[in-house]
């Protein structure tokens, strides 16, 4: 009788790490898919963001300021010489005060932009609107008063 019990147990162990092995090599595939070579590592997409010109707007304002019309005439002119490129216009905020404000805040300064890239003689077409975004805090302050501009 122990040899029927010890041939069950073994076919048990067996049974389990099987399932085991499976759901092992189903993470490793899902995580090497993740990782190929069409995304970029983290370090690149951060300094892809650092790198995307910026425009600081005064607190509780959505008026450009002067300093913006270089920045914009920057990106008007790479995209005028990139035809087929978008811009991805992303507003930020932070978490203080009242959420829905700042977002709708964060979105009047990502349309101030836009509407003065198309002033430029920018088509609509090549400039896209990101939601709102919070920043995760910490820093400058101004960071949660801009609008980035990141090149597609």
């Amino acid at each position: 009788m122990s040899d029927a019990n010890d041939d069950a147990q073994n076919y048990a162990l067996g049974a389990i790490a099987a399932v085991v092995a499976l759901v092992i090599a189903g993470v490793l595939t899902l995580a090497l898919a993740r990782s190929g070579p069409s995304r970029p590592a983290p370090a690149a997409a951060a300094a892809a963001a650092e790198s995307a010109p910026r425009v600081y707007f005064e607190v509780d304002s959505d008026a450009l300021p002067a300093d913006a019309m270089e920045v914009l005439d920057r990106v008007a002119e790479q995209l005028r010489a990139r035809p087929g490129a978008a811009v991805l216009i992303s507003g930020f905020h932070d978490a203080s005060g009242n959420p829905e404000h700042n977002a709708e805040l964060a979105k009047r300064r990502a349309q101030a932009a836009r509407q003065a890239l198309e002033a430029k003689g920018v088509p609509a077409a090549q400039l896209v609107l990101d939601k709102p975004r919070e920043t995760l805090g910490g820093g400058d302050a101004r960071e949660a008063r801009r609008v980035e501009l990141r090149l597609q």
